[in-house]
């Protein structure tokens, strides 16, 4: 989900503006508490996880607070699932049209304790049966993903568990792996709220970009376009214009597929979603209502069409790069948010089934922000030894990392996407992070086995 508008992510400063956002925290921190419960008995699962069954089996709980959901699993270092609780804030943010990063962050820690007692109760342990604990520390809202930081590193030392730091995008893409057998490399599409990238994933913390967003990503613009037709965003703004899609006519507007005439695997909605909004206030001004609701619909199934066009195309574009370049590879994933798109699922189906090409999307539960994704995320850098010893909670600011590429390695054929200066790199990216660290420190079991020797990833630039 996209972040609300500037007047309500920043402190004015005033006390009217501060007395009335505690309101609003009170307030949004009831429904979450209460989502927690109901989300509880919907979610239970049967498994629960018996020490002398399980065998060599050992058990990593993962923390997701990025942005909007609190997610919290366990998982098995053999890629069983043995919990999955979630806390959705899609009712806190709902009337903001946008995350509200102080909101969220109150509501990560009215969920957080109950979330955690839940996925371990939900797996039929206690916190010092587990061997580790993984965490999203980036990229993200750094208010958020401090909630998350600091609960890990308190379950860290408290039980004397393995810390692992894991980057959000590169458990989008490797959550895939837990479910079905992808073997590197393969070609990956991480499609989000944040986030819109083609990557080849050689090994597990080595990636090379293909292309990105020039501008804005393809969920922040079904975001916006859900808001300018006045849909309500739950689940969210991407959900809400999916349904919404199905009643209308695909080929009433025509609007312009991005970037046509450029030869690169680059992405751009700016452009596009600004077409739609003057479609919008030509076609359907002023407010929703049921004398235009044919018209909108109209509008939001053009739109997707146009959306998943360019997506798709983009796709094409990448697996013929990687035929000429990488020529064993022949999976590609698509993970994170938008992916939960039947759309776009079927579009993909349909050309890498031409290509004689293995399209593998997660299920939509584990496309969203979930905590299964990092803790897989922590046992894929568990075996390379990618772990480290938790600092006391208490001691002030954690290590978060807001605004961190997964990788600065660019395919000579893409040209570099604009960048603006807020955000520039400002830490370094996960791929050179990860291959300082195991040059300094070898590791001989890319195996399955747990490494027992810790690797701290160099300080961040």
């Amino acid at each position: 989900m996209a972040l609300a508008p500037d007047k309500y992510c920043h402190s004015s400063g005033s006390v009217r503006m501060q007395r009335s956002l505690m309101q609003v925290l009170k307030r949004a921190c009831k429904p979450v508490q209460l989502a927690w419960s109901s989300q509880r008995r919907a979610r239970h699962q049967q498994n629960v996880y018996s020490a002398s069954a399980g065998g060599s089996e050992e058990l990593v709980l993962g923390i997701e607070t990025s942005c909007d959901d609190t997610g919290v699993a366990v998982v098995s270092t053999t890629g069983r699932v043995l919990s999955d609780a979630l806390v959705s804030q899609a009712d806190v943010h709902a009337a903001f049209g946008g995350v509200v990063p102080m909101l969220a962050m109150e509501a990560h820690k009215a969920a957080m304790d109950g979330c955690v007692r839940d996925a371990l109760e939900q797996a039929g342990i206690q916190a010092q049966d587990l061997h580790a604990v993984a965490v999203s520390i980036g990229p993200g809202l750094s208010p958020c993903l401090q909630v998350g930081v600091r609960k890990a590193h308190q379950l860290a030392q408290q039980f004397n568990l393995r810390l692992v730091p894991v980057h959000h995008m590169e458990a989008h893409a490797l959550v895939a792996r837990t479910a079905t057998d992808v073997q590197f490399p393969f070609l990956c599409m991480l499609v989000s709220g944040g986030h819109n990238m083609l990557l080849v994933a050689h090994q597990v913390g080595n990636y090379t970009l293909l292309g990105s967003t020039l501008d804005d990503s393809v969920g922040e613009a079904f975001d916006k376009v859900a808001r300018l037709l006045g849909l309500e965003l739950r689940p969210n703004g991407g959900a809400a214009l999916e349904a919404f899609a199905k009643q209308g006519d695909p080929h009433r507007f025509k609007f312009t597929v991005p970037l046509q005439r450029h030869n690169d695997c680059n992405f751009s909605y700016a452009g596009l979603k600004n077409s739609v909004r003057l479609a919008i206030e030509a076609e359907a001004p002023g407010p929703a209502t049921d004398a235009n609701l044919q018209t909108r619909a109209d509008l939001a199934a053009c739109f997707q069409r146009s959306a998943i066009t360019h997506l798709t195309q983009r796709c094409q574009r990448a697996v013929a790069w990687a035929k000429e370049s990488h020529p064993e590879v022949q999976t590609m994933v698509v993970a994170g948010g938008v992916a939960c798109n039947q759309m776009l699922r079927d579009s993909l189906e349909q050309f890498t089934q031409e290509a004689d090409w293995q399209l593998v999307c997660p299920k939509p539960s584990l496309c969203t922000d979930n905590g299964v994704m990092v803790a897989w995320a922590g046992v894929e850098r568990l075996r390379l030894g990618l772990w480290e010893s938790p600092k006391d909670s208490a001691e002030g600011e954690l290590d978060v990392r807001p605004r961190w590429p997964l990788t600065d390695r660019r395919d000579p054929r893409s040209m570099p996407a604009t960048k603006s200066m807020r955000k520039s790199r400002i830490f370094t990216s996960l791929t050179e992070l990860t291959a300082e660290a195991l040059s300094n420190h070898p590791v001989t079991a890319l195996a399955p086995a747990i490494s027992n020797h810790p690797i701290t990833v160099p300080a961040v630039s």
